[in-house]
């Protein structure tokens, strides 16, 4: 079941704990995934290359509105988790409040630790907790031309243009 793979935190670190008895690489990554697309799609399957578990940590809608402002997100949590709990690359997703993961990541302690590449490694939240572990920070090339800002661009165009209706 795609449900099943949403967890709060105390599961998911019950599951880390689990994990890494099982000599395991846990890779984390976090995010919106706001209108997930191509780009998301291709992100998520990088990093899950990365190890054996990919663990997501996926901004709340609280959480989004106090990064992105109050139109954002387009698209609920649930649905987002929803979606993002049915790719084959996450095994596991958890909902935080925060604006950023940091709490979450000290938690969990993942072996891989990764972003897009619009991050540069001493923005990464989260990446002194990791490598101060014995983990790793990478980045990944983001897919050019494939972005929720684009999506929504387009979007706004077809509207404010009479080529779809509101």
């Amino acid at each position: 079941m795609i449900q099943d793979k949403i967890k709060t935190v105390v599961e998911l670190k019950r599951i880390r704990e689990q994990l890494r008895k099982d000599k395991k690489k846990v890779v984390f990554t976090n995010g919106v995934f706001d209108i997930l697309h191509r780009g998301h799609v291709e992100y998520l399957e990088k990093a899950r290359q990365m190890g054996d578990v990919l663990m997501l940590g996926l901004n709340s809608d609280e959480s989004v509105k106090k990064i992105k402002g109050p139109y954002r997100p387009i698209m609920p949590q649930d649905d987002r988790a929803s979606v993002l709990a049915a790719l084959e690359s996450v095994n596991y997703i958890c909902l935080f409040d925060e604006e950023t993961p940091e709490n979450l990541i000290a938690q969990l302690l993942p072996d891989v630790l990764v972003k897009g590449g619009d991050y540069q490694l001493h923005q990464i939240v989260g990446r002194k907790v990791v490598e101060a572990y014995g983990g790793i920070v990478v980045t990944i090339p983001l897919t050019p031309g494939k972005s929720t800002t684009d999506v929504i661009g387009k979007i706004a165009y077809l509207i404010k243009n009479g080529i779809v209706d509101k």
